[in-house]
């Protein structure tokens, strides 16, 4: 027999089916509550909610839990790289060596960008913010894509992935490339996925360069990090704005522009804002940490303690290690990043932020790798889209799949009752 949950509302009792998930999450399902009884629910943010059903990824913030289709996050970034993980979240489980050689073959198909892109790139000011270029450029991709994505079709669904998985980088990497003022650089087919986002971002054309297979080994972790967290801000949104049909590349630019906000994707430029604050002050760490503690202070310590996870952050356990090698083989000297080892330092056995289970997240370790490689502040976020791509194009192609309703959330109307009209002359 299966549980239900009683609703009372005025004396009347209504019924509901309870549902559990694969991890034992349970939720109470109100599909029918409006039509049962005139009534809805209200939760701002929609933090009580579940949207959908979804067999991608699996969260559980008090136990600092992370897994892709049932692999957790640890054993993905040691044993996987980037790609790997992104065929996994799309299409449901890990490639063999074949389907992985063809994916990256398929990718590698759809690499070059439409040279009129560039007069898009042209028409943004040098001081645009790469995001909002980023998701101009990503829905500009649908004008030389017109033929909407059918995700019945294996075929035509697997080719939009791959076309959005080879653009979507060297996109990113234009948007750089215009606020430097260097030319735009081309996807090298004889590299790999993130040795080519290097390339992209930092080969002139008056010297030759090589990444460093350190650095392309964080950013593969970091990727893979980054690649799905559930029903975020911009995640909700790409699966919302591709519930009204609407196409693969708008969707995701829609979650490019959700992903900018500083509430969500900007944390880790947040958090290099701060320490740029902290030094330019005199760069005593004691003092901020002093400030933090205060309650009486707006000061606030970015990149510690997570919404979600209340115990710690399971990414960023695993990419601290992943920093510290950055920083070890480049030998960066940085005040900045000098002022980020002493408050990550402190604020591992500082009581206050141990108590409160106040530890630094994969933003701060993020943002520390990103300056160390010299990638701009606002820059940052774009990191971030390159790495949840694989997400979004998981979600939507979830949703579409599953036929899920168009998104239509309620409000409760708080404004004025019926009013007479008062002539213009009268008022």
């Amino acid at each position: 027999m299966s549980k239900t949950a009683t609703l009372e509302i005025e004396g009347k009792k209504y019924e509901f089916p309870i549902i559990v998930g694969t991890e034992n999450e349970i939720a109470i399902d109100i599909n029918k509550l409006r039509d049962l009884t005139s009534v809805i629910t209200m939760d701002p943010g929609y933090k009580n909610s579940g949207s959908c059903l979804s067999e991608i990824t699996f969260l559980d913030g008090e136990e600092g839990i992370l897994r892709y289709r049932g692999y957790s996050i640890e054993e993905l970034a040691e044993k996987a790289h980037f790609l790997e993980v992104s065929y996994l979240l799309i299409f449901g489980e890990l490639p063999t060596s074949e389907q992985l050689k063809q994916y990256e073959t398929d990718i590698r198909k759809y690499t070059l960008v439409n040279e009129e892109m560039k007069n898009i790139i042209d028409g943004f000011p040098k001081t645009a913010h790469p995001m909002g270029v980023l998701s101009a450029l990503t829905s500009a991709l649908t004008a030389f894509n017109p033929k909407a994505v059918n995700p019945d079709n294996p075929k035509e669904l697997y080719e939009s992935v791959c076309k959005i998985m080879g653009k979507f980088l060297v996109i990113a990497s234009w948007t750089y490339r215009k606020t430097m003022g260097y030319p735009l650089n081309y996807y090298d087919n004889t590299k790999g996925y993130v040795e080519n986002f290097m390339n992209l971002m930092f080969h002139l054309p008056t010297e030759p360069y090589k990444a460093n297979p350190i650095v392309i080994n964080a950013l593969d972790k970091l990727f893979i990090l980054h690649a799905d967290h559930e029903q975020n801000c911009s995640t909700s949104t790409v699966r919302m704005v591709g519930s009204s049909h609407a196409g693969l590349f708008a969707s995701i630019s829609a979650g490019v522009s959700a992903l900018w906000g500083p509430l969500h994707g900007g944390a880790n430029q947040a958090v290099l804002e701060m320490l740029e604050e902290i030094h330019a002050n005199g760069g005593d760490t004691d003092i901020y940490m002093a400030k933090a503690k205060d309650k009486n202070d707006p000061f606030r310590l970015m990149g510690f303690g997570h919404r979600v996870y209340k115990n710690f952050d399971p990414r960023a356990k695993i990419i601290k290690k992943a920093a510290d090698e950055v920083l070890g083989t480049l030998g960066v000297e940085d005040p900045i990043l000098e002022i980020a080892k002493k408050l990550e330092a402190a604020a591992l056995v500082d009581d206050y932020f141990v108590s409160r289970k106040l530890y630094p997240t994969v933003d701060f370790y993020s943002g520390i790798i990103y300056r160390a490689l010299g990638i701009p502040t606002d820059m940052f976020t774009v990191m971030f889209a390159i790495g949840r791509l694989p997400g979004w194009i998981a979600q939507w192609k979830e949703m579409r799949i599953n036929k899920e309703p168009i998104g239509r959330p309620r409000q409760i109307y708080t404004g004025h009752p019926l009013r007479d009209f008062v002539p213009v002359e009268k008022r």
